[in-house]
């Protein structure tokens, strides 16, 4: 895990967000562009995530800052325990029966600290009951979290921190986060491993979770990205997005079955990440043209009741979203989110710290937005990869 080139920059006096998609095994890329990050001097304020962008975030925020990287590498090497052999020859094609043979036999033993397949199998054990329900037992998980992550400090609130989660009663997308409060003013959660662990709950493969008296499943069935609850509780303060995917919308058309099923997945789980973010900046910048609008209007309209309630509505912040998205390699395959090989895992890593450097160059992205807009967001481009030499993943 090398360290990434450093460059000066300026971001703008936002409130700083990290944004962290879910994607099992491809999470190493977050963790890696988390360290870029640090190098860069970005101290997020807020962390938001959805199942293994839960685990991160949670170790992220449940850490001082100068434990986190530490930290995420000791999640991701005990993750990623090294199967006992390496692909014997170079090229695609021997990386990719590389990755079929690794996948199978993280779905035949499970990975270490993480999850355990079911012994006896969820079929012996009576209907209703949570072990009926899924493949592996994600016991070992509870144990990591507690020995990786300071709940107190989660729940002191240093650090803003939101995950999500869906309700299996209501199908809700619910978001467990450390400045909610009842209407008495008293917490509304005090966050714990259960918290984490419901976000990452994907089923069949991983049990529902039970929280207080419901019972959860992964985030990801509903939105695999918590961009829109970022953008829905904070109006008011300028934000600096960092919003790090692990699955890409846009791809070629597949040529085999095998590609076939990592295309779908790829749109799946994107959540279709690049629409709401369109749909967002259509919003943020129609409220900032009816504010404009308002200002334009005669003297005898302005304390008219409805327009005194759209001017309370359009006191817009300013967001700027940095969006970086894990590109698929030509070997992976629709296993690609749950195969923990150690290999994989560097270069997950490796790609999240390059994609933070390609990003920090842009020092224009960084700027307040200009030419009235209240919304931005920008994305890495083909030249971007070739100024370093890099094969291009777009």
């Amino acid at each position: 895990m090398s360290s990434a080139e450093a460059h000066a920059t300026e971001p703008v006096k936002s409130r700083r967000v990290l944004v962290l998609q879910g994607g099992g095994a491809l999470g190493s890329y977050q963790a890696g562009a988390y360290q870029a990050l640090c190098h860069h001097d970005f101290e997020p304020d807020w962390v938001a995530g959805i199942s293994i962008g839960a685990i991160n975030a949670a170790i992220i925020a449940g850490n001082p800052r100068d434990k986190r990287i530490g930290r995420l590498k000791e999640f991701w090497e005990m993750a990623s325990a090294p199967v006992p052999w390496k692909p014997m020859l170079t090229g695609d094609r021997a990386h990719t029966a590389f990755d079929s043979a690794s996948a199978a036999m993280i779905m035949a033993f499970g990975v270490p600290g993480f999850f355990t397949p079911r012994f006896p199998p969820a079929q012996i054990f009576p209907s209703s009951q949570l072990a009926a329900m899924s493949y592996y037992d994600t016991t070992p998980l509870r144990a990591t979290l507690l020995r990786l992550v300071d709940f107190d400090r989660i729940n002191a609130g240093t650090t803003r921190f939101s995950v999500g989660a869906v309700n299996i009663a209501t199908g809700n997308l619910d978001y467990f986060d450390n400045t909610s409060r009842n209407e008495d003013g008293s917490r509304k959660w005090t966050i714990g491993p259960e918290h984490i662990m419901a976000s990452a709950a994907l089923p069949p493969g991983f049990p529902a979770v039970q929280v207080g008296e419901e019972f959860y499943w992964d985030g990801g069935i509903a939105s695999n990205t918590p961009l829109d609850y970022v953008l829905q509780e904070e109006t008011r303060q300028d934000l600096l997005i960092f919003q790090v995917d692990l699955f890409s919308a846009r791809g070629p058309l597949p040529a085999t079955l095998l590609d076939a099923a990592e295309r779908e997945k790829d749109i799946r789980f994107s959540s279709r990440t690049r629409l709401n973010t369109d749909k967002n900046k259509k919003i943020h910048n129609t409220i900032k043209a009816i504010g404009d609008l308002i200002a334009k209007l005669p003297e005898e309209l302005k304390n008219d009741p409805s327009v005194a309630f759209l001017n309370e509505v359009t006191k817009e912040n300013t967001v700027t979203v940095v969006h970086l998205i894990y590109r698929s390699k030509l070997y992976e395959s629709s296993s690609k989110d749950y195969n923990f090989a150690r290999l994989n895992m560097i270069d997950h890593w490796q790609s999240g710290e390059r994609d933070v450097m390609l990003s920090m160059r842009h020092t224009e992205w960084f700027e307040r937005p200009q030419n009235g807009e209240t919304m931005v967001t920008h994305d890495l481009t083909e030249a971007d990869y070739q100024s370093l030499g890099a094969a291009n993943p777009l």
